[in-house]
């Protein structure tokens, strides 16, 4: 891999307090020496490592900024080579200019993920550990925030790396079988790896199980509001996500299409999702909208189905028929709006409502805001997100997730080889596959092409 120096604006794009300009690579010390000029009168290259120095920079005879520069020395750094950082004033036109004078002196803008994917190939972590980078960083909950540090911290390697060294001695052992096929000698204990297979198949499917609980922290718990029209689906959404995204307006059918959108709630990340109000309607386009309603029904977890309490009993007992069958293994908390309209003494009629039903029942006005609070409480409740403490592995990655899969369906081969008393070879053959897949996840196993597609993923700088 090339150790050219390269750099990059590390911190977001636009105005602020600093920026940090990092460079990485064999005379990235050496480069910002030729720039820099200390206070105290030192040149950089006599400096230790994990030192920061007050100085400044200039272009020929201009002054550009006032800075600070950190050293890192070697493997000592983030990718494992040579690096720089410079804190300057946040000015994009500062920013600019030093960019600007960095690669005039040799260094080349860095792409997507090159920081992270040096250090990968420098060993400083693997694959698994290089995308929980990307992960932390795009963190928005305390949840997915937890499981980006596990991950990045090696716990889902270790974990992946113990189970490739069983199959790894065991399939050693068949192969050496494989040399001494004329003696009939067997080396490897069929008992005991039939043993391993069932161990190493409940912890793949584990671990595969646990992405979408995983992909729910990360992408955000779906929540679908779903309900007749003008029930106060778009004002309620309006509501929770603290923003005007959805047209709210007395004309019914005015949501034709799907509105979705992320908010934290204590700590957990819900992706909400307005849909067109259900009604018999002669409207292609809005029956086009309800068609989506009922697809993002089965997609949710959580469902916030609303009810306009001055909407009739019958009128809304002949909607559920289309929508209960729907809700089959999902969280419902039936909502029942303008509770503001009507006596307290009426109330009782909804509550009874639905009683087939297994839902949450609260009372609100999304007009006025009442309770919005005791339905946010639910909703994390219903979330039911269990606490992830530092060994927790969740797998959150839909790469990781298709190789898991890829892995269990191999490892379910060779159980069922042990069982048919396949040969040695073909036996051989099926748990190298397993190691395989298991390998790809932590970048044991990879190409250029995947290397590519996932470091591109990342932001310029990181």
């Amino acid at each position: 891999m090339s150790s050219e120096v390269i750099c990059a604006i590390s911190t977001p794009p636009g105005m602020g307090a600093i920026a940090v300009i990092r460079l990485s690579g064999e005379g990235s010390v050496a480069l910002v020496d030729s720039l820099f000029q200390a206070a105290s009168g030192k040149k950089l290259e006599s400096q230790p490592s994990h030192t920061v120095h007050f100085g400044r920079i200039s272009d020929a005879e201009e002054l550009l900024d006032e800075v600070l520069v950190t050293l890192f020395r070697g493997s000592r750094s983030f990718t494992g080579e040579e690096s720089v950082e410079i804190s300057c004033h946040g000015s994009p036109y500062i920013q600019q200019r030093l960019m600007e004078l960095l690669i005039r002196q040799g260094a080349r803008m860095a792409e997507a993920g090159e920081f992270t994917r040096r250090a990968f190939r420098n060993g400083k972590f693997d694959l698994s550990q290089a995308e929980a980078v990307a992960d932390l960083i795009a963190s928005t909950s305390r949840a997915s925030h937890r499981v980006a540090m596990n991950q990045m911290r090696g716990g889902f390697a270790r974990k992946l790396a113990l189970l490739r060294d069983k199959l790894l001695q065991f399939v050693s052992l068949i192969e050496l079988e494989l040399d001494f096929s004329e003696e009939d000698v067997e080396f490897a204990s069929r008992e005991k790896l039939s043993e391993l297979t069932n161990e190493i198949e409940q912890e793949i499917q584990t671990l595969a199980h646990s992405f979408r609980l995983g992909n729910a922290i990360k992408s955000g718990i779906p929540v679908a509001i779903i309900g007749e029209t003008n029930v106060g689906k778009s004002t309620l959404l309006n509501l929770l996500l603290n923003e005007e995204k959805a047209i709210v307006s007395e004309i019914h059918g005015t949501t034709r299409d799907v509105i979705e959108d992320t908010v934290n709630i204590g700590g957990v990340t819900f992706r909400f999702i307005d849909t067109a109000g259900i009604r018999q309607t002669s409207d292609a386009i809005e029956t086009l909208g309800i068609e989506r309603t009922f697809r993002k029904i089965e997609q949710a977890s959580i469902v916030l189905w609303m009810i306009d309490m001055t909407t009739p009993r019958g009128q809304i007992e002949d909607l559920a028929a289309s929508i209960l069958p729907k809700l089959k293994d999902k969280q419902v908390i039936l909502l029942f709006n303008k509770a503001d309209l009507i006596p307290d003494e009426q109330r009782a009629d909804f509550a009874t409502l639905l009683p087939a039903l297994n839902a949450e029942r609260l009372f609100i006005s999304a007009k006025r805001q009442q309770n919005t609070d005791k339905l946010q409480e639910l909703l994390v409740k219903a979330a039911a997100i269990p606490f992830i403490g530092e060994e927790d592995v969740i797998v959150t990655n839909l790469r990781h997730y298709a190789s898991l899969n890829n892995a269990l369906t191999a490892i379910r081969r060779v159980k069922e080889g042990i069982e048919t008393g396949i040969t040695h070879d073909f036996l051989s053959q099926d748990i190298r596959e397993c190691m395989f897949y298991l390998g790809e996840i932590t970048g044991q196993i990879s190409t250029e092409e995947i290397l590519g597609n996932i470091f591109s993923k990342f932001c310029i700088g990181k």
